[in-house]
């Protein structure tokens, strides 16, 4: 069994630290440094990419979620490149080059750690590979638009040099060049329109270093890149006709507005009620867009679920989940997105009402980093 190593071990931070002192630009020796061994494996163009994924992975320290999405991004790279019988090639390059730039604090000890590491990551990565399909790992994408609603959420219009195998409901991991290596889940607030741009809304939590950026320091023309998509149990049965009853809170909104615009891209008779959850009305983020979508569909029924707005109507003060059961038909598809506390509530809730969990749609997200952490910590 590989050894798994404590995120909190005093080693563990040396070889994190250790990671944290070699430049990016590394990536060229990386890639050097593989072709000598096995030439043609990688294309120097994404060795970047892959080096610094494949160096986050080594040294830990993500939470489930994260890691889940660093591993969706180098399983696929695994498989698209074909590197799954070359991993130890690759993996003793990565840890030549590792060590040749950061020899100031490198010492034997932490090559015994770093051994150690490779094993865990590379048993990680062929679980992963083994369950991703065919397809790219990544795209380049530019940011062409980047709103601030409100100082702590952005809202980021992208373009994809190509075009996304992207549906809506899904997610993607997203990086940054800001923040190399990292990756986290973001789920778009449309399917690419014709000219292939995305938005992608973002919430600057305290510590969110990836958000942080994107909120923050992101600027239209730099480029970010997203790796392949995957479903989250919030895309429509695209054989059902049921009324929908989406209930969002926070950015959470963004995949449940995906799918009013897919109902709106062929209506197919169903009436949608979205219920957006936010203190005030102040912070419904994005509330123009709401409003040109409840204009164009007499279909369509928009009800904001405000907590803390003393000057709200009746009807929508209280949280999100409250307000939507006020608005429950039977027979609807109950969709809900928001902060894990409102997910986790959810269920049980609309169980408890006899709603059959069928009918109830939430993120898998929650439950998947769950079943990895407790699987890894058998390992």
């Amino acid at each position: 069994m590989p050894t798994v190593i404590d995120d909190d071990h005093p080693v563990h931070a040396s070889l994190a630290a250790a990671w944290e002192s070699v430049d990016v630009r590394a990536a060229g020796d990386f890639w050097c440094t593989v072709e000598d061994r096995r030439a043609g494996l990688l294309p120097r163009r994404d060795a970047p990419l892959f080096f610094t994924a494949l160096g986050r992975l080594l040294v830990g320290g993500d939470a489930p979620a994260n890691r889940a999405a660093l591993l969706r991004v180098l399983g696929h790279a695994y498989r698209h490149f074909d590197l799954l019988p070359h991993a130890t090639t690759i993996g003793d390059a990565l840890l030549a080059t590792v060590a040749r730039h950061a020899r100031p604090v490198w010492t034997p000890q932490l090559t015994v750690v770093a051994e150690r590491a490779l094993r865990h990551a590379k048993h990680a990565i062929r679980r992963a590979a083994a369950h991703t399909g065919d397809g790219r790992a990544w795209w380049h994408v530019e940011v062409i638009g980047h709103d601030r609603p409100s100082p702590d959420i952005a809202i980021l219009t992208v373009r994809p040099w190509q075009r996304l195998p992207l549906q809506p409901g899904q997610a993607v991991p997203v990086c940054t060049p800001r923040l190399p290596g990292h990756w986290r889940w973001l789920s778009p607030a449309n399917a690419p329109r014709p000219d292939g741009t995305v938005e992608l809304h973002v919430r600057a939590v305290p510590a969110g270093t990836v958000s942080h950026r994107l909120v923050h320091q992101v600027r239209p023309g730099e480029l970010l890149w997203l790796g392949p998509p995957v479903d989250t149990g919030l895309s429509l049965d695209p054989t059902g006709t049921n009324d929908l009853l989406l209930v969002a809170g926070g950015t959470g909104l963004a995949p449940l507005r995906a799918l009013v615009e897919q109902v709106a891209a062929a209506p197919d008779g169903r009436r949608v009620t979205l219920v957006v959850g936010a203190r005030t009305f102040t912070h419904l983020y994005d509330a123009v867009a709401l409003d040109k979508l409840q204009c164009a569909h007499d279909w369509l029924t928009i009800v904001p679920a405000l907590s803390a707005d003393p000057c709200a109507e009746p009807a929508e003060q209280g949280d999100a989940l409250t307000i939507a059961l006020d608005h429950h038909q039977p027979g609807q598809d109950i969709y809900v997105c928001g902060p894990p506390a409102m997910l986790t509530a959810a269920r049980s809730r609309l169980c408890a009402l006899g709603i059959p969990a069928a009918r109830i749609h939430l993120p898998r997200g929650l439950r998947l980093a769950a079943r990895a952490r407790a699987r890894d910590s058998r390992e």
